[in-house]
């Protein structure tokens, strides 16, 4: 016997592009008090432009909810609304994130918990959730991979910032790289903050203010006394979109040390150069910018001494 159908989704054809901009969108729903929860995948690996959106929601959608996710795409297909059968599907999508080996780390679902990591591998459980940066992004993975480099080049950081932080990945990475350090990690939705606390804990991350320990709060931007407790930081990570990056240039830039390191991410290539110009301008230079597929990572350098443009 069939289960009873509880849940709805909502399908829609997308293009890649268009579902890498929706896994970093904070927001897509403001106007609705329910919001969908949002899944992307790739249907046929053969055709690596079309992509497909599914929208869940609880109960048969309206048309408000309906017009709602249309608007996510450019897609002028007739939306495919259809039941869902009442089961764990958020477990089940999970089951769908194969584990990610992105330089030294290994970023996995609970499951895949049974998959042996790769020898000398720092294995990370982050469910998919709420929050965002589980290192299935491309974002997410080539944070880690820089992180890595920096590591194998020798780089000692002290004070680490994560800025926007999700789900915590990119903070417990630098904190497994560089364990004597004094780190905090923010992100201006409460959610990500009760999701980064309690993937910690799944992960053995230590909380607190001392050396090898995190501190986890709620901000906007780099706004919390805590960054002028903490701080100045020798690394800052801040994997959000490419605006906030650049409204941010000040703030962030002041809480970087002279001669720190700044992780940008969540951008496009289009947008990369509009990005460092806002850093520059902050006595930034840029030393190095690692691609992943359409999504780069820059790696900024401050500078001792500046001139304001």
């Amino acid at each position: 016997m069939s289960a009873e159908a509880t849940s709805w989704k909502i399908v829609l054809p997308c293009t890649r592009a268009e579902a890498e901009a929706l896994a970093l969108a904070t927001d897509p729903f403001p106007d609705l008090d329910t919001p969908p929860v949002l899944n992307t995948l790739e249907p046929d690996e053969t055709q690596p432009e079309a992509w497909l959106l599914e929208a869940y929601v609880e109960g048969e959608p309206d048309a408000a909810t309906i017009a709602a996710v249309r608007a996510l795409v450019a897609s002028t297909e007739a939306p495919r609304v259809e039941p869902v059968p009442d089961q764990d599907w958020v477990t089940l999508s999970q089951a769908g994130l194969e584990p990610i080996h992105a330089g030294r780390f290994f970023v996995h679902t609970a499951a895949h918990a049974d998959v042996a990591p790769p020898p000398g591998a720092v294995p990370f459980l982050i469910d998919a959730g709420q929050a965002f940066g589980t290192g299935h992004h491309y974002t997410t993975a080539g944070c880690l991979e820089v992180l890595d480099g920096l590591k194998r080049a020798g780089r000692r950081f002290e004070a680490i910032a994560d800025v926007g932080t999700g789900t915590g990945l990119l903070a417990f990475a630098a904190l497994a790289l560089w364990p004597r350090a004094r780190a905090l990690a923010t992100d201006i939705d409460p959610v990500s903050v009760r999701v980064t606390l309690d993937n910690a804990e799944a992960n053995g991350v230590r909380i607190g203010g001392g050396r090898g320990a995190l501190v986890v709060a709620e901000a906007e931007g780099v706004a919390h006394p805590l960054y002028d407790a903490f701080g100045p930081f020798d690394l800052v990570i801040a994997n959000i979109l490419a605006q906030p990056l650049i409204e941010l240039a000040p703030s962030i830039g002041a809480v970087v040390a002279p001669g720190g390191t700044l992780l940008l991410a969540g951008l496009l290539d289009s947008q990369a150069d509009a990005v460092a110009a806002a850093y520059r301008r902050r006595g930034f230079r840029l030393a190095a910018s690692h691609q992943r597929g359409d999504w780069p990572v820059l790696t900024l350098r401050k500078r001792r001494t500046w001139l304001r443009d």
